[in-house]
């Protein structure tokens, strides 16, 4: 079904209020859990296996969490990248940290980010692996962010060969296809409990 431009960002906002609406009401524990077994999931994969250099994210407080993820990561000498917010600019940058405490502080939008120290840039096109957050996706990949398109832009850089996983619990991937529009990039592959 095709849709204008103002009926598809309609339809995408009441898409992402209602699951952000699920997202803040899972239980803790939930919640806790259900990032274990997306955690070992991802840790299996052969993308993750290979990867030498990765994007990862620390998450909002009811996202998937991924400090174990970025933790282990680490420990497996894997070069561990995590996005800067650019908000001037509208746009993600990376920086890279070898320790999750140590090096990120409190950032834009309530999410840890490197510490400024830490931010000399690195080039996204160098990654081996991007595994980003999401609000909602549907049954071909395409992902409904927090609304304010720094990944639609941030993925315009990533080489189409450079693997793109979004990590979500079961409810966040829909039965229904929703509209997209021309700078939604689809992730590769969507990582559930």
């Amino acid at each position: 079904m095709r849709y204008n431009f103002q009926e598809a960002v309609k339809i995408k906002d009441k898409i992402r209020k209602s699951v952000l609406k699920k997202l803040k009401l899972q239980k803790e524990a939930t919640r806790y859990k259900k990032s274990l077994a997306i955690k070992r999931k991802l840790l299996s994969l052969k993308e993750f296996k290979i990867a030498k250099k990765i994007l990862l994210y620390a998450g909002k407080p009811y996202e998937v969490d991924t400090s174990l993820i970025i933790k282990e990561a680490l420990k497996k000498r894997k070069r561990v990248f995590l996005p800067v917010t650019d908000t001037k600019r509208k746009r993600i940058l990376i920086s890279e940290i070898s320790d999750l405490e140590k090096d990120t502080c409190l950032g834009c939008f309530g999410i840890c980010e490197p510490k400024a120290a830490l931010k000399p840039k690195a080039a996204p096109e160098k990654l081996d692996l991007v595994v980003m957050p999401g609000v909602a996706f549907d049954r071909n990949n395409n992902r409904i962010g927090h609304g304010a398109g720094y990944y639609d832009r941030f993925l315009k850089c990533i080489p189409y060969k450079i693997p793109k996983l979004s990590l979500a619990f079961d409810f966040q991937v829909l039965d229904e296809d929703f509209p997209t529009l021309s700078h939604d990039i689809p992730v590769t592959r969507i990582i559930t409990n």
